[in-house]
């Protein structure tokens, strides 16, 4: 009759006793089959392990699952496999059979959580993600990836993440999985049972993870109420930059689906803007990538979504670099209508605001576009020659302020185009030029530019008359011809 069992205990004196008497048998049993293996011209060396080996298996198995109750013991039968192999002496099997719970266990545990979440976190490519959608899927998630993403929404700790991967390298290159010559031990098998007990059997995501997987299930099943909302917003104030990253690429996940539903769509519409100041700038620059994926692979109910929430917040800056190209030039296109029409100190502000925003903030500007960009923003900087736009000033000021050291000498040279030279010809544009020009010689680095710089500032002459001398338009022309890629 088998021992008893009880919920969270076990009696530690009867499996140990059953251990003991049975070794004889286990070496009479291996004597038995080398000597048929022996008989069929088959190997017998660093087939098994030995027995002594088994038995500390085995005498730390008992106290190792004992915290586990009749029902969680009931539905491990790869533990089960794993005591078998392991008491024959097939340690690299049992390490297989070990695994394999180990990981499905963890697969239970993201199902139960947010399976959607977590494709989005595990899965980065959107031709590849769109078919991930169920439980079974998570089966197309690599071992390792599945503990990556698995410690990124936090469901396994840092600790548990390289314990656990591990483990699965030592199954990889010590188990039944690979040919391998690692010696593997009793003492490690148990170990590494006691932790994947531990660490995913057992787990219970920590509150915070726990209030993510809530908020996400409240999103997809209802329409929030305003008082969810200003919860869900408090919410995101304490979370870890990590959290809201992920909570972020989760939510995201959510809109983008063509078949996402009209309360599903408000709901994160609603929750995004609050959620957005908390998002890195490595994770808003992931949006932009994967609107471009999107548009690559022609998905674009997908890519309207994703452009969607970009704009919600926005976040013009983080698209992909030949959507920001157009994006900006139709910004400058906008300012400088509003720069040259008559009420231009009522338009001129928010056509300013746009091209910040387009910008972003750190003020990078893709390469087909940083001379346009330049031009045009010394253009309006030097104002329509009867006043300042004072409510545009200060964002001209800094957009200049943000530029790089192409881009100041791109404005030091400015000149040479002909807008630039008609407007240089009045007195409040000629004003603006040497601030202008004091504004950007910190940024000027170049030996050569620098030295341009004080060639310019030197000139005898007006700001519009640098082009007419030849020596400064020879190596202007030289210098504009060089960059002009």
């Amino acid at each position: 009759m088998s021992p008893k069992r009880t919920t969270g205990n076990l009696p530690v004196s009867r499996p140990q006793t059953s251990v003991q008497a049975a070794r004889a048998d286990l070496e009479a049993f291996e004597d038995l089959m080398f000597q048929v293996l022996e008989d069929w011209g088959l190997p017998t060396d660093n087939i098994i392990v030995a027995a002594r080996q088994r038995e500390t298996l085995l005498r730390n198995t008992p106290s190792v699952i004992e915290d586990l109750t009749d029902a969680e013991r009931a539905k491990a039968p790869y533990i089960a496999k794993m005591i078998m192999a392991g008491s024959v002496g097939l340690f690299d099997a049992a390490l297989n059979y070990l695994w394999n719970e180990t990981v499905n266990r963890l697969r239970d545990h993201v199902a139960a959580f947010d399976v959607d979440y977590f494709f989005e976190l595990a899965e980065p490519d959107p031709a590849r993600r769109k078919n991930l959608k169920t439980r079974e899927d998570l089966s197309e998630i690599g071992d390792y990836q599945l503990l990556e993403a698995a410690n990124r929404i936090k469901l396994i700790s840092d600790v548990a993440f390289k314990q656990l991967a591990h483990i699965n390298y030592m199954r990889n290159h010590a188990s039944a999985a690979h040919p391998n010559i690692e010696e593997l031990t009793g003492l490690k098998l148990a170990e590494w049972l006691e932790t994947c007990i531990k660490e995913v059997f057992q787990l219970k995501p920590r509150n915070v993870v726990a209030e993510i997987g809530k908020l996400l299930h409240n999103v997809k099943a209802k329409r929030l109420p305003s008082d969810e909302l200003k919860k869900a917003a408090t919410f995101f104030d304490g979370l870890p930059q990590d959290q809201a990253d992920n909570l972020a690429a989760g939510l995201f996940g959510i809109y983008t689906p063509a078949n996402a539903t009209p309360e599903v769509l408000d709901n994160v519409r609603l929750l995004w803007p609050e959620l957005w100041p908390m998002v890195s700038e490595d994770a808003r620059n992931e949006f932009g990538i994967k609107l471009a994926r999107f548009s690559a692979n022609v998905d674009l109910d997908r890519a309207t979504r994703a452009r969607e929430l970009l704009d919600l917040v926005d976040g013009s800056a983080y698209l992909p670099e030949s959507e920001r190209v157009a994006e900006i030039q139709q910004a400058l296109d906008a300012l400088k209508r509003a720069h040259e029409e008559w009420n231009n100190f009522y338009e001129e502000p928010p056509a300013a605001q746009r091209l910040k925003d387009v910008v972003g903030r750190h003020g990078d500007i893709p390469a087909q576009v940083t001379r346009s960009y330049v031009v045009h923003l010394v253009y309006v900087f030097l104002t329509n020659s009867h006043g300042v736009a004072w409510n545009a000033e200060p964002t001209y000021q800094e957009l200049i302020g943000r530029f790089d050291g192409l881009q100041a000498a791109f404005a030091l040279r400015s000149f040479a185009n002909s807008k630039i030279r008609l407007r240089l010809e009045d007195k409040l544009p000629r004003e603006k030029w040497d601030e202008l020009l004091d504004m950007i010689a910190p940024k000027l680095t170049g030996r050569r530019d620098r030295a341009f710089l004080d060639t310019v500032r030197d000139f005898n002459g007006t700001p519009d008359e640098l082009w007419l001398d030849s020596k400064i338009k020879a190596e202007t022309k030289r210098w504009l011809d060089r960059n002009k890629d």
